[in-house]
């Protein structure tokens, strides 16, 4: 029998050192895990050097938890570490079958005349182009075979996600978070925010509502091995608006649905809208943050079952 929940804590570390002493600097972290039917944060804690001149805590216009930080006096280096224990309860089993043609849910979020319910009107925002992932023939040449006439939703977009499993290799060298999808979709390489966005182009260019989902995902170490310090990493994957069963999770990276071992940090258009750390800074020369991620099972910790 499956169990129907998990408790996990979570450590983001990252850690800034700069050429040249920064003056100023502005930054946006979503680092809060956002509150879900699935999911909640039980603890969460954030631990920054040097102590910000201000911080503010709020929402940003996707409803993900946001931190606003301001550091207004010289500093060499920046860390941030988000210390997090989070619930993840089983979510509810679908039958992708059940779930109107592909054309009917394009249909559903088009322009009628007549408002629109309050869940269709916000998914509209998801099928437009977006920072990173831009709308093109390619997109929708290469998903074609997915997407027959009458296919169930959720059904094409599961051989969509199939399909970039199949032809696709993880390649941690392959891209940089700039690098065009079209480039991904060339050389066929790539990481889990480049298949999350060229899945979303895909299913965008063919009409449909689909958000990036930034979070964690707990990785098994090899059988005898402890579970190394920093050895995760955050990851990304891709949820579709489905009008008969609203969001829906699809994993394009490890070609499977989204469950217990997943934690959902926040979700928007594409990476740049939940970037974990982003700003803007005066100095500071050449930096590149170090980041280590771990997700560790609350049982392990605790040497019983949380």
């Amino acid at each position: 029998m499956s169990p129907s929940s998990a408790h996990y804590q979570i450590l983001h570390d990252t850690h800034y050192r700069y050429s040249a002493p920064v003056s100023l600097a502005q930054q946006l972290a979503h680092l809060w895990p956002r509150d879900c039917p699935w999911q909640r944060c039980l603890e969460r804690h954030l631990t920054i050097t040097p102590y910000p001149t201000r911080r503010l805590d709020g929402l940003d216009v996707f409803g993900n938890p946001l931190t606003r930080l301001a550091f207004e006096h010289p500093h060499a280096e920046l860390r941030v570490i988000a210390c997090l224990r989070v619930e993840v309860q089983a979510r509810a089993a679908l039958d992708l079958e059940d779930s109107p043609a592909w054309e009917a849910a394009c249909a559903a979020l088009g322009y009628s005349g007549q408002a629109l319910p309050g869940e269709r009107l916000e998914a509209m925002r998801y099928r437009f182009q977006s920072p990173y992932v831009h709308l093109k023939q390619a997109f929708v040449a290469f998903a074609a075979d997915c997407f027959p006439p009458g296919r169930p939703l959720l059904l094409a977009v599961r051989a969509l996600m199939q399909k970039i499993f199949d032809e696709f290799t993880f390649d941690g060298e392959a891209t940089q978070v700039a690098t065009p999808l079209l480039q991904v979709l060339e050389e066929r390489r790539g990481v889990c925010q480049d298949f999350a966005h060229l899945m979303l182009a895909c299913l965008r260019s063919h009409g449909l509502a689909a958000r990036y989902v930034s979070g964690y995902l707990l990785t098994q170490p090899p059988p005898g091995q402890p579970r190394l310090i920093g050895a995760d990493a955050s990851h990304a994957w891709v949820s579709v608006y489905c009008p008969r069963h609203g969001w829906v999770d699809f994993d394009p990276t490890n070609n499977l649905l989204p469950a217990l071992e997943h934690i959902t940090l926040g979700w928007g258009r594409d990476f740049a809208d939940v970037s974990p750390l982003r700003g803007v800074i005066l100095g500071g020369g050449s930096h590149d943050p170090e980041v280590q991620v771990t997700v560790t099972p609350l049982h392990e910790l605790h040497g019983a079952t949380a």
